[in-house]
């Protein structure tokens, strides 16, 4: 297990980085993987470039030291030192799993989705591995590993499904298909999935921003 992956299972248990107002730097898990994760009063940048690089950078920013690894200033930098871009900066949420079947009703049972070319599983694709996913009337659910290797989730649901609550049951039904923390990205700006997934047990713990390659992006 590297650095970034036992941060990550630390905090899906609550336990986080100290709030202390400083940055850690890690290495990348992957050559995919690059960015900054955000908690509470302690931000951790997982990078191959220097740390060194990293911390004079940070120092460079005119902002309050505790959100510096977020400024843009600094963000823009980091990706013209990668060669990377990023999309958003997202709201990180963690839920636990649950045991047994998913009990709440859905239009319809779940079937896995074996077609690979589906655009939703052919995005998650790209930046997960392991891609699973699932669909019901109105809906889909995709899972797969992401950042350090944890469990991701992401969901697409038709705009009838949006009036049955059907996104909450979805990442629900995720949390008992899972054996280990399920992890969700979310925009900020997108209040309704927020809610959606608050309502089926997911707390937030962070904020992150995912660095992508030209590949990645293909």
């Amino acid at each position: 297990m590297g650095p970034l992956r036992a941060i990550l299972d630390a905090a899906a248990r609550g336990a986080f980085p100290p709030p202390d107002g400083r940055t850690t730097v890690v290495p990348q898990p992957s050559r995919r993987d690059a960015g900054v994760l955000a908690f509470t009063a302690h931000s951790v940048v997982f990078t191959d470039e220097d740390p060194g690089w990293v911390y004079g950078a940070l120092r460079d920013v005119d902002s309050d030291p505790l959100s510096a690894s977020m400024n843009p200033r600094f963000l823009a930098a980091l990706m013209e030192r990668t060669g990377r871009t990023a999309e958003t900066i997202d709201a990180m949420l963690v839920a636990a799993p649950l045991p047994g079947e998913p009990p709440l009703p859905l239009p319809l049972p779940l079937r896995e989705i074996e077609d690979r070319d589906q655009p939703r599983i052919r995005y998650a694709r790209r930046r997960r591995e392991e891609v699973r996913a699932w669909s019901t009337d109105g809906g889909i659910l995709v899972m797969g590993r992401g950042i350090g290797g944890r469990l991701e989730v992401s969901v697409e649901v038709d705009e009838t499904g949006r009036h049955r609550r059907l996104g909450r049951r979805l990442v629900t039904a995720a949390r008992h298909l899972a054996t280990e923390p399920v992890w969700a990205q979310i925009a900020p700006g997108n209040a309704r999935s927020i809610r959606a997934f608050q309502a089926a047990g997911y707390a937030p713990v962070g904020a992150e921003l995912l660095l992508t390659t030209p590949e990645d992006r293909s």
